[in-house]
Parts: C-alpha cells; structure tokens; sequence
C-alpha cells in the first residue's frame, strides 16, 4: 500500500490568525490525502536565520519524498523569487531569500528551480499571502509527483548566506554568539564540538565561559537534571551545539542574555 505524500510546513505565522488553516485548506484542496505535519509556527517574526535552524534540524528525519514548505518571508510581494529546490531525498518550497542556507551546506547534490509556472498557484493571487496562493498550491503539486522541472528553469544565483561561526580571539579563547534562545529559556550557541574539543573531554582543563555581560560557567553536564538549582552550566544539546542552560530554570533570564550575545569560551593551558 503507497504510503500517503507528506507536506511539512514550518513558518513564522504562528497560530493566533487564519493563516495556517487556510494554508492546509489548499493543500487539501489539490492533494486531499496529503498527511500535513506542523514543525513550527514559532520561527521568531521575520528571522530567516531562526527559519534556518529550525528546518534544518527537522528536515533529515522524515521520509524520503517529504515536500517541505518553509515560509519566512519579509519579502513577500517584492521581486524575490519562489523558488524549489530538491536534494537528495527531500524537496523545499520556499521564498529566495535564504531560509534554505543551512539545507544547502548539509545535501551533497541540489537543484535550485524559480517557480515560475504559474498555472499551479491560485486564479488569484495576493501581495501579502504567497503561501497559501503560490507556495501551498505548489508543495501539494509536487507531492502529487509533479516533475520539478514543469515548475520552472534551474537557477544558479539563489540567495544563501553563510551562519556566524566562532572564532579564534588568541589561543586560548574562541569566541561565539547565541544563535537561539528556546522555549525553556536554553542559550542555543553556534559552538560545535569541532570547534572546542577540549571544552567536551570527559575531564576537560579548567575553563570559563563568558556569556553577555553577566554569565560565567565554569562547568560541562551531560544532562540537565545534572546541574544544581541557579547554577547555569554548558551542555551538549541536542542540536550538536553548546548550549548554555539551568536545571528547571532560564538561563536566558538567569543570565540576561539572549540571542546575538557573546560566548567567550577560555581554555586554561595545561
């Protein structure tokens, strides 16, 4: 028995307004045994990085054929073109604005397409809603088994951009920043283990991270149940970066740093 097409949505919309049943409503409309999964509508207001990360972390673990459809899109109505891109196992509806960077540095093979068939959108389409009158349409074409190339010609100049990494300061300091803070309050950093090996030893050398104005940590737990009440503490998330977190608590308000603040990670020389 084939299995049923799959349409991800992740968008800023969040889910006060009409915005995502209509956009479902559509999709049902071309593609009535879609199985539509929400991975977020709380991509932070017109934050393409935040969109980024959030479809990037989420994408891998569908199935092969998934057709995702990432709409944060401040350009709406501008000349920034649709556009779909296919990798190796999934394919992307989204604005041309770089919402899809972080899925370009992670699929070996893409293809890139300006949608510009217009005879799949909506008879009438607004300034303000391409999602549910060009992007929704689309995303259940395609998962009907629409070829990608009948949508459009193949692009070279889609727009992507690079995410912050750390850098060295000297040798003994590499400095980061907060990329997210998430819904318990944890200070998502674009530290990798790559990047800080000793920080994630088993028994690291001695070091301090400097979070903000304010924070210092001082110490690595595995999980955080690990950490003592108002203590804030480094962690492994599970998004492969540092996180800065405390047990049952906020390190975003513990610490009063959020996204975009520096981490200073010092190791001490053995």
């Amino acid at each position: 028995m084939a299995r049923a097409p799959i349409i991800t949505l992740t968008t800023d919309f969040g889910t006060n307004d009409h915005f995502v049943g209509t956009i479902k409503g559509v999709i049902l409309e071309t593609a009535p045994e879609a199985c539509i999964i929400d991975i977020s509508h709380a991509v932070q207001p017109f934050d393409i990085l935040d969109g980024s990360l959030t479809i990037s972390q989420a994408y891998s673990y569908f199935p092969s054929g998934t057709v995702h459809m990432v709409i944060v899109d401040p350009g709406v109505g501008t000349v920034r073109r649709p556009i779909l891109m296919t990798g190796d196992r999934h394919q992307f509806v989204a604005p041309d604005n770089g919402v899809l960077s972080l899925i370009y540095d992670r699929e070996e093979r893409i293809s890139v397409r300006h949608i510009t068939a217009s005879h799949y959108f909506l008879p009438s389409s607004s300034n303000t809603f391409h999602a549910r009158d060009i992007f929704a349409p689309v995303a259940a074409y395609i998962a009907k088994g629409i070829d990608p190339s009948r949508f459009g010609e193949e692009i070279t100049d889609y727009v992507r951009f690079a995410a912050p990494r750390p850098k060295p300061v000297d040798e003994r300091t590499l400095r980061g920043v907060v990329l997210k803070v998430d819904r318990f309050g944890n200070l998502i950093t674009n530290i990798t283990p790559q990047d800080a090996p000793k920080l994630f030893e088993s028994t690291p050398p001695a070091f301090q991270i400097a979070v903000g104005t304010k924070g210092q940590v001082t110490r690595i737990c595995s999980n955080y149940a690990e950490g003592a009440p108002g203590e804030a503490f480094g962690i492994l998330g599970s998004m492969g970066f540092l996180e800065i977190a405390t047990n049952r608590g906020s390190a975003h308000q513990l610490l009063s740093a959020g996204k975009g603040s520096e981490v200073n990670v010092v190791m001490e020389t053995r």
